[in-house]
């Protein structure tokens, strides 16, 4: 089956990975041309690894790879039977890619977000011809390794998208869960205040970043702290998720903290920019006592 994944970036490109390690043909397209080459590199060291580790064979590994393009070209998804977007975390970006997907693709091809807590009814409401083959698979940081998959049902999905999606995820050797569109689903709705949380401890001075994180994985059997998890997702990834929680509900448990701003504001994003809660080297591993202070 041919997949066309819109973002090349971290999460888009570990989506590919998942898709082409399943036998699919993947196009992985980005508005530059560098950053579609980036993602491309990002799923060469992800197979890369996986045959180090003894997961898959070299020639495999080169398979995959022929079967993906990486590209700027959206007409090549003209013949996907799955589109899915993993570009920012902005309603418009990903409306007014949808919609200029809309007049590329067949009436038959399924779209799908990756959205991590924005409306898939809004974005499926743009597509009034379309909105029937709307639905979210919500994937997890990294695509390759997390095997849940949240498949989410717009207002306007039919069954027959629905239970495709479900089956697809199946298919790429995911665990899916049903969900019914709400602010943040399953997983961040509960996860983002956890975050939010550990950081109002750390702004008050209460522990630093590493005792907050060894707490909750000594104290609570968590196998990464909840400030690690941040960074591995991206403070912007989760401010904007908490602002559209915040902004849905209304409850003041999802306002973000002062200080999940101020890192976003000073480029502190996390792993991606190699400084967040934590300090990391250039192969992504977090330095040793390099956590924020109280």
């Amino acid at each position: 089956m041919k997949v066309c994944v819109f973002g090349a970036g971290n999460m888009g490109a570990g989506i590919a990975q998942v898709f082409l390690t399943s036998g699919h043909e993947v196009v992985l397209c980005d508005v530059k041309d560098e950053f579609a080459q980036a993602g491309y590199k990002r799923i060469v060291n992800g197979l890369g690894k996986m045959v180090s580790k003894g997961k898959i064979a070299q020639e495999f590994a080169d398979e995959c790879l022929n079967r993906l393009t990486a590209t700027t070209n959206y007409v090549l998804a003209k013949d996907a039977k799955l589109v899915l977007e993993a570009v920012i975390e902005n309603m418009d970006v990903k409306k007014n890619l949808f919609l200029k997907l809309d007049s590329i693709c067949s009436h038959e091809t399924i779209f799908a977000t990756n959205t991590s807590a924005l409306s898939l009814t809004e974005m499926a409401a743009s597509l009034p011809h379309r909105c029937d083959k709307f639905v979210g698979m919500h994937f997890f940081n990294p695509a390759p390794v997390m095997k849940l998959v949240e498949i989410i049902r717009a207002i306007q999905t039919s069954d027959e998208t629905y239970e495709a999606a479900f089956a697809l995820a199946e298919s790429l050797n995911k665990q899916p869960v049903t969900v019914k569109e709400g602010p943040g689903f399953i997983v961040n709705r509960m996860l983002i205040p956890m975050m939010n949380e550990a950081i109002g401890i750390l702004a008050d001075g209460l522990a630093s970043a590493e005792d907050i994180d060894k707490a909750m994985c000594l104290g609570a059997n968590h196998p990464s702290g909840p400030l690690a998890v941040a960074d591995l997702v991206g403070n912007d990834v989760n401010l904007a998720i908490m602002e559209t929680l915040f902004e849905e509900t209304g409850d003041s448990k999802y306002r973000p903290h002062p200080l999940l701003k101020k890192m976003v504001r000073a480029g502190y994003l996390g792993k991606k920019t190699r400084k967040g809660f934590f300090a990391y080297d250039e192969n992504g591993k977090q330095i040793p006592g390099s956590g924020m202070k109280p």
